[in-house]
């Protein structure tokens, strides 16, 4: 007796097939036809001439096409509910069926922006983790320029987020040198154990912007400026 055959039998009436093709589902197939040895240890023995005691009566094969569509005609029962669903497939650029909602949705909007921007839990943070907070528990058609309509009414959001500096403006070309060593970078490596005759802690880094020459100097980590300029009238010019 093949597996799908007790499976018929041990849940009879309570089962609905839906074929699938072979070459799409092949371990599942495989184990369907998989026969299992007519022992006595197994669930459906039949004995060798004996009838079986539940004989299959039928088989009821169904698939979901129907079942899904009959729960979307279920929709249309509740206005808002069917509009959303309308606007969701229209990718919300039906602006005459969005303003057909009712205003109860309104009412859960109304409730939703306090709870999520004016709650002692929220703490009147920024509109991004507004907007964060509400699209993993709510949606309406333009739901995101409400959300920033919203934040934006607030006077403390207005004084907490405001720019206080000077606004970016165009990136600048910096001008290439012509000639090796005409710009020169320096930085310094501090922080480094002592070494040499002198037990340097430092090393000062000198790279020409034109060939991209780097020298390292050894050095203290309290030279004045002074002491930076000889070294490098001394090691560099």
């Amino acid at each position: 007796m093949l597996r799908w055959q007790i499976a018929i039998q041990e849940y009879r009436g309570n089962m609905a097939i839906v074929h699938k093709a072979v070459n799409i589902h092949k371990n599942a197939y495989g184990l369907s036809i998989w026969a299992l040895p007519n022992t006595p240890d197994q669930p459906a023995y039949v004995p060798t001439g004996a009838e079986p005691q539940i004989p299959i009566e039928g088989i009821n094969i169904t698939d979901v096409g129907t079942e899904f569509f009959e729960v979307g005609e279920s929709y249309k029962q509740y206005k808002n509910c069917h509009i959303l669903t309308a606007l969701l497939d229209k990718d919300c650029k039906d602006a005459a069926l969005a303003n057909s909602l009712d205003d109860m949705c309104r009412m859960l909007i109304d409730t939703i922006l306090p709870e999520c921007y004016d709650n002692i839990y929220s703490g009147h943070l920024s509109e991004d983790i507004t907007i964060e907070r509400i699209k993993t528990c709510a949606w309406w058609p333009s739901w995101r320029k409400d959300v920033i309509e919203y934040c934006h009414s607030w006077d403390r959001f207005q004084k907490a987020n405001k720019a206080t500096g000077k606004r970016f403006g165009l990136m600048i070309h910096i001008q290439e040198p012509n000639t090796p060593w005409e710009v020169v970078h320096m930085d310094w490596v501090t922080a480094l154990p002592p070494g040499g005759d002198k037990s340097y802690n430092s090393c000062s880094v000198i790279v020409d912007r034109y060939s991209k020459t780097p020298i390292f100097l050894p050095c203290h980590k309290d030279d004045t400026a002074i002491d930076t300029a000889l070294l490098i009238w001394n090691r560099v010019i």
